[in-house]
């Protein structure tokens, strides 16, 4: 029981990776916030997830309401008295060429992605640092670190994170708070169905590459020991993504003639 008798804030904590970091943090004995748009369906997490009612506070939570985010904290704070572990999850991603992405589609991935995250962390990092502990961790993506076709806007957002997030570790050592980058490659989750078209329509399908993929669950099983120790950057890909990462690495030329001639969605 790693995490008795700490808490943790989990946003986009309804489905997908949220929800399985949720059931992992849970079974590793701590108190849980659960924060996405819909409360009811998180109060369905929250039914699933034990007995103990007590250790789990559903704080329904919109991350393009910025405003929001202060009085959220205080609510976080009042319910529990502590933060140990805010977990940014919350996001959204995209499928639609730069031409055809209306600037309001990508405005709402930075807006979600990057200032949801960032607003949120600057809510609670005062409490952290008060008391002289603390872990962040963000939910980036590999598409932080590589650009592919139809993912302008995602890939953008993601590129933001990564600089933010090391930026502030750097800030943040001399405090004793911990910052963990979680960099995923595809996911078997809802992320390609919910992403948005040029519009801002959702995409509405699951996409090869996820419907493949390892599970949330199976991903949260490989990083769950790294998040204990406070690893700095924690990559889970498949075989495709971290080559990708490795060939980038040794060439970015030759990862992007790869690039070029692969399907990505």
């Amino acid at each position: 029981m790693f995490y008795k008798g700490k808490t943790v804030w989990i946003t986009g904590a309804s489905s997908g990776i949220g929800e399985a970091l949720s059931r992992a943090f849970y079974n590793e004995g701590a108190n849980l916030i659960l924060s996405s748009r819909r409360e009811e369906v998180l109060q369905e997490v929250k039914s699933t997830l034990g007995a103990d009612d007590d250790r789990i506070f559903v704080l329904p939570l919109d991350l393009t309401q910025s405003d929001t985010f202060a009085e959220k904290t205080r609510e976080a704070l009042e319910h529990f008295g502590q933060i140990d572990v805010l977990v940014n999850n919350g996001g959204i991603s995209q499928r639609s060429t730069v031409l055809e992405s209306e600037l309001s589609v990508i405005r709402r991935l930075m807006e979600i992605n990057y200032f949801g995250s960032v607003g949120l962390t600057k809510e609670v990092l005062p409490h952290m640092v008060s008391r002289g502990s603390g872990h962040i961790i963000v939910t980036s993506s590999v598409a932080g670190k590589i650009g592919t076709k139809f993912r302008s806007g995602y890939a953008g957002s993601k590129h933001a994170v990564q600089g933010f997030f090391n930026s502030l570790r750097q800030e943040m050592y001399e405090h004793n708070v911990d910052v963990t980058l979680l960099c995923p490659g595809f996911i078997k989750t809802n992320i390609s169905k919910n992403a948005l078209t040029g519009d801002g329509t959702n995409f509405g399908k699951m996409g090869d590459a996820h419907s493949k993929a390892m599970t949330a669950d199976e991903m949260v099983d490989k990083v769950m020991p790294k998040i204990k120790k406070a690893k700095e950057e924690i990559i889970i890909t498949g075989f495709k993504e971290g080559l990708a990462i490795w060939v980038q690495r040794l060439s970015p030329t030759l990862l992007n003639k790869i690039l070029k001639n692969t399907k990505v969605t």
